[in-house]
């Protein structure tokens, strides 16, 4: 776009923080009066027509009342939380200077490339121009969203999408069961009928997540002497560095998001070639109210385990297999040939100790979640299934280091590194004898005196 769209575009989303800032005085002052709040979407909205027009700038009535939605919806879900007994739900109380503006179906023009977005009246009309075509028809988007996220402007398109339609004999079939393990080295894993199974690598995403961090304390500690005091204002050169800062992180998200939707999508593909017409997932949500330490807790929130329900379930109902949330308490320490409670392994691999029993861990589980009852109830462990052919899938083929070398470019050299480790011996050549150093043998089993 050119400068002067950008700066409109930028002023809408500040207006509309204006607007949010706007609703959280007034509700100061209603609160230091004694006053209620005014937090319904109904009573925002009057007080918005009674401000008047041209109130916050370019920004029209139905983008202005986006934002009172938004802030009304926040509301009513911290009040939703802290009446079910979660104190650690806020009310909407920070300032914001940008906020995302949304129009819906009728209010914006949408022709191939281009795209009119609603001003307010008597301002000229904002045209703007999307880097790439919107996927659907023109008929089945309902919203558009403008946001910014990492210093850079994104248009978020809502459309109406129908339920996938199968030939006959090939649509889901409601009696076969899955069940779907999460966790952070498999995003999914994937216990079917019949004997299948489906492994999802997220080991790119978790490197991506290490590196990342690597990254930010390097530029932290390099900028360290030169970052202005509190208070104080920073200069140029900081204020690029903080720019740089902010298009590296809105890259890290995207990144992320984007290995997300391609392990959610994998599950589907796979669970629609198997005719999986019901998928029980296991809930792991429970887990993140217990403090586990600085490390693990950082892992746990780097999991958004959320985001990934939200994902799966949203591309399995599209494609018309239904999506239970059921508990997976145990799943992981349960041996399924004894139903004993095994250790829990630091590996890969459950090994039960009454029985003998070997089997992949996150597989095991996935096969006991698929005999549990979606909202409670008694389980039926006779039934486990273990897969025996198993499918590998990696999430993530777009992030550094993930094609055939496996290694991540911002690695340092292995030189750098330090020792390189023991060397593979060369293949002989010609018949002579291989030029590399003999391998140490670690014999454990040394008789008395030997060394």
């Amino acid at each position: 776009m050119t400068p002067g769209q950008r700066r409109r575009c930028f002023g809408l989303l500040r207006s509309a923080g204006d607007l949010w800032a706007c609703v959280l005085e007034v509700n100061a002052w209603r609160r230091r009066r004694g006053g209620a709040p005014l937090v319904g979407y109904q009573q925002l909205c009057r007080e918005l027509s009674a401000s008047g027009p041209g109130t916050f700038g370019d920004l029209d009535t139905t983008g202005a009342r986006s934002v009172l939605r938004r802030f009304s919806d926040a509301w009513f879900a911290a009040a939703k939380r802290r009446t079910a007994g979660d104190l650690s739900a806020r009310f909407p109380r920070r300032r914001r200077g940008l906020v995302p503006v949304r129009w819906y179906h009728g209010t914006f023009t949408l022709d191939g490339l281009r795209v009119r977005i609603p001003t307010a009246r008597g301002a000229s009309p904002l045209w703007v121009r999307l880097a790439r075509e919107v996927p659907y028809p023109v008929e089945q988007v309902r919203s558009v969203t403008l946001l910014c996220e990492g210093g850079r402007l994104f248009l978020d398109v809502t459309a109406e999408v129908p339920v996938t339609v199968y030939p006959p004999g090939e649509q889901p079939d409601p009696a076969r069961v899955a069940g779907v393990d999460m966790g952070i080295i498999h995003p999914y894993a994937v216990a079917g009928p019949d004997g299948e199974g489906l492994l999802v690598s997220g080991r790119a995403i978790r490197a991506e997540h290490r590196m990342h961090l690597a990254d930010t304390k390097a530029r932290r500690r390099a900028v360290a002497r030169q970052a202005p005091k509190p208070g104080e204002k920073g200069s140029r050169r900081w204020r690029k560095y903080r720019r740089r800062a902010r298009l590296v992180e809105g890259r890290h998200r995207r990144r992320v998001r984007q290995a997300q939707h391609e392990a959610a999508r994998s599950v589907v593909s796979w669970a629609v070639g198997q005719r999986v017409g019901v998928l029980h997932v296991g809930d792991p949500r429970g887990v993140l109210d217990r403090p586990a330490g600085r490390r693990h807790n950082l892992r746990l929130r780097q999991w958004q385990i959320g985001r990934l329900l939200q994902v799966l379930t949203d591309k399995a109902t599209l494609a018309g297999i239904t999506v239970h949330l059921v508990d997976e308490r145990g799943t992981s320490s349960t041996c399924p040939a004894c139903h004993r409670r095994v250790p829990k392994p630091r590996g890969r691999t459950l090994s039960c100790p009454h029985c003998s029993f070997s089997g992949h861990r996150d597989l095991v589980a996935a096969a006991i979640i698929a005999t549990r009852t979606p909202g409670g109830g008694p389980t039926t462990p006779t039934a486990v299934v273990l897969p025996e052919v198993v499918t590998h899938r990696r999430a993530g083929r777009h992030l550094p280091g993930t094609g055939r070398s496996r290694r991540d470019p911002r690695r340092p050299p292995r030189a750098a590194r330090g020792s390189v480790g023991p060397r593979r011996p060369a293949p002989p050549t010609g018949g002579g004898e291989s030029l590399a150093p003999k391998a140490r043998i670690h014999n454990t089993h040394r008789k008395p005196g030997e060394r």
